[in-house]
């Protein structure tokens, strides 16, 4: 029990296991966390800095507490940032022990002041203002880091949380204020050289070198002591005749959001693309309600096919028709389709000017859609062209830091890196971050921080607002394990590479049993995933993971 005072909350001993954690909800909709260890607790704001997540909701595994939404992970002594998708640490609070309880002052913060006194006379210049580059300069000064740092971006804007775009943003639930990441004054507070509407040309990885382009063609090279290549993806453009239409649209940035919105008002969309990213925008423009209505073409008869199995994708496919969303399967788009538009039209017919408008899409068994707007969900491809001396077919191939050469590092999107799982290339946000987190410790040189042989893949997708998350990574679906009753959106679902009764699990998917897939995730990290028969057995995986983890 709890009885709480001003600033003070005051807890009973008896309520928290040992080894454990609990939550306590207060008056003010604040949440407070306190974990124990023997004769040793700990205060902690509980609330996940990422979205708000009641972290008492997770799961405790030794000494890692893992948010039960977006498994963002943190130290249970101290509240350090372990695993992203937070940008930061959890705020302690002072607390005193008075025999059977424990006294949490609210109002007294243990602010560990971290000095920027490491590598004071570097320079590190980081290409790209995406989840990799942000987190790398965040965690850089967060961890000490004292030299230069210069962030370089041909983007307009400060680094912004970009999977809110097809989310909430284009929605209409959430303003472009509140996209930023660390706040609007992130920068400036950091003490970072923030070069927005710049273009790295060249990069001359052996000589940690850059030339640099501004909006007015002016051109600068510079050197770095530490170089950090994080360029991201760009949208695939399929050879599709009139994909160069206007009205034909893809969605990777906050502008691109814009137009979409600005576009789709009281007009009829064609989403064509089956993956998650053309699922949310379906789902975020039926959630806006704007449209006159929306069509979403696949070339099979499954969404998110390969990630999840014919029966999950039966079921995201009814959520997706009962909120209005039709669908035309097993069908390839032959052509965008072309209309003439009338510009300031007048009397005389000759005088007017015309031109060239989506208006439908033309399907290989000749049917055609009418349309206004088309919005190609076609998958990304890695923005490798500055690095193409040293590319792979499939990315920059990097170790388990991230490291290219002796201070030059390729990561995010681009970067093909060993870890844990394999060497792959992996396009989410959060391994993204991962990434970000890893080469600020090789910068500095932090071997205290896991490298990527310690971490595995995570995603999310959020389509009306239920949130389906994907740990791991499989080859396919075909071969699972099924939970629950995705109909009524609550399941998990495991995948493994075959069908063998010994073979351990490699992903797990889950839409309403998050405990389940933090326990899984954390399993999966430490290289115990349970196998097809253990789970066929009836394996308590939570309880597992909390064991294996003390």
């Amino acid at each position: 029990m709890t009885k709480a005072m001003i600033n003070t909350v005051t807890i009973s001993k008896a309520d928290i296991p040992n080894g454990g954690m609990k939550s306590y909800k207060q008056e003010d909709d604040s949440i407070i966390l306190i974990t124990r260890d023997d004769d040793e607790f700990h205060a902690f704001d509980g609330k996940c800095p990422h979205a708000g997540a009641d972290l008492g909701n997770g799961l405790r595994c030794g000494h890692r507490v893992v948010c039960p939404w977006h498994h963002a992970t943190f130290d249970s002594r101290d509240g350090t940032l372990l695993e992203p998708i937070a940008i930061e640490g959890l705020t302690q609070y002072e607390l005193t022990d008075d025999g059977d309880d424990v006294t949490v002052d609210i109002s007294a913060k243990i602010n560990a002041a971290i000095e920027k006194d490491k590598l004071t006379d570097t320079h590190t210049i980081i290409v790209g203002g995406g989840a990799a580059g942000f987190m790398t300069a965040n965690q850089l000064r967060h961890t000490g880091y004292g030299g230069k740092i210069t962030l370089i971006s041909a983007d307009d804007k400060a680094p912004y949380n970009r999977p809110l775009v097809s989310k909430a943003f284009l929605a209409g639930n959430m303003g472009e204020d509140k996209l930023l990441l660390g706040g609007s004054d992130w920068a400036d507070n950091n003490d970072i050289e923030l070069r927005l509407n710049q273009t790295v040309s060249e990069i001359l990885p052996n000589e940690a070198t850059v030339v640099i382009e501004d909006n007015g063609g002016n051109s600068e090279r510079q050197t770095a002591d530490f170089l950090v290549v994080a360029t991201g993806a760009e949208p695939n453009i399929p050879p599709i005749k009139g994909a160069d239409l206007d009205g034909v649209y893809t969605l990777r940035s906050m502008d691109d959001a814009k137009l979409i919105k600005a576009a789709s008002h009281d007009q009829r969309v064609v989403i064509i693309g089956t993956g998650f990213i053309g699922m949310e925008v379906a789902s975020a423009l039926a959630q806006a309600g704007t449209t006159a209505s929306i069509t979403v073409i696949g070339q099979d008869q499954r969404v998110m096919g390969n990630i999840v199995s014919v029966t999950v994708s039966n079921a995201l496919i009814k959520l997706h028709k009962d909120n209005g969303i039709n669908f035309v399967f097993d069908a390839t788009v032959n052509a965008i389709t072309e209309v003439k538009r009338v510009v300031n039209p007048s009397e005389n017919e000759e005088q007017n000017q015309t031109f060239s408008q989506v208006g439908g899409v033309t399907l290989d068994n000749g049917e055609h859609i009418d349309a206004d707007i088309v919005i190609l969900g076609t998958g990304v491809s890695p923005r490798t062209a500055l690095l193409n001396e040293v590319n792979d077919p499939d990315g920059v191939q990097v170790d388990d830091h991230l490291q290219l050469r002796d201070g030059v590092y390729a990561l995010g999107d681009i970067a093909k890196a060993s870890g844990q799982m394999g060497r792959m290339r992996i396009e989410h946000w959060r391994v993204a971050m991962q990434h970000g987190m890893v080469t600020a410790a090789a910068i500095l040189n932090d071997d205290s921080v896991d490298s990527l042989e310690a971490r595995i893949p995570f995603f999310w997708t959020m389509q009306y607002g239920k949130s389906l998350r994907y740990s791991g990574h499989a080859a396919t679906p075909e071969h699972s394990v099924l939970f629950g009753t995705p109909d009524t959106l609550n399941y998990i679902e495991y995948y493994f590479d075959d069908t063998g009764e010994d073979s351990r699990a490699t992903a797990a998917s889950t839409l309403g049993r998050d405990k389940e897939l933090v326990a899984f995730s954390e399993l999966l990290r430490r290289g115990h995933a349970p196998t097809r028969a253990q789970l066929d057995a009836g394996f308590d995986i939570i309880k597992q993971a909390q064991a294996l983890s003390r």
